[in-house]
């Protein structure tokens, strides 16, 4: 079911959520990502740039819908940003740091499907193994240089793509070592190295 929840304004700083994954083997499942032989010769791992296999929709109102997502750039912010973001920092977290992911969502075929559906898979995996998905505002916003919050409501029909930008948060001294797309319990993500 999808958590996402739209800005709202409110006067003292914006509430944030960063969720942080954890499995085996840095997969979603605790069983890894195997399986069976056939899924051990299909590609996960792709250049920046290069699009992601055509994925299923899961949400019920574009069901058997398909798409794809382009990691097309990532760069890591700073402390700096993080201090002019308007963020209400979480001292349980310790000091976090931004990572900018660019990316373009097209819709390939089937009901039309919001971007927020396309880019909800993403993950953010640190040089330390650690993995978050995209920073979710819960009150208030948060504003970062060269990186607008995407319309993630904006509908798309086959053939239509999106260019968006999210943020995501990792600790500090840590860098940005790969862009993932979950593909659920029972295969590996697809992975974009950072560098790449």
């Amino acid at each position: 079911m999808r958590t996402w929840t739209r800005a709202v304004p409110a006067a003292m700083g914006a509430v944030v959520l960063a969720v942080v994954l954890s499995g085996c083997n840095g997969t979603d499942s605790a069983g890894g990502g195997n399986s069976g032989s056939d899924s051990s010769k299909e590609k996960t791992t792709y250049r920046l740039g290069e699009a992601s296999p055509p994925q299923e929709s899961t949400m019920q109102k574009s069901k058997d819908s398909k798409f794809t997502v382009t990691p097309t750039k990532v760069e890591t912010g700073t402390k700096a940003d993080m201090d002019k973001s308007g963020l209400d920092k979480n001292k349980d977290d310790g000091p976090q740091v931004p990572v900018y992911v660019w990316a373009t969502v097209t819709h390939k075929s089937g009901k039309a499907m919001e971007v927020g559906d396309m880019d909800d898979d993403l993950v953010v995996k640190t040089d330390k193994g650690e993995r978050t998905k995209a920073l979710i505002v819960i009150m208030g916003e948060a504003t970062w240089p060269n990186c607008p919050a995407p319309d993630t409501a904006k509908r798309l029909s086959p053939g239509q793509s999106e260019k968006i930008c999210q943020a995501f948060l990792i600790p500090e001294g840590q860098k940005a070592a790969a862009v993932q797309l979950s593909q659920g319990f029972y295969k590996d993500p697809l992975e974009w190295p950072a560098g790449s």
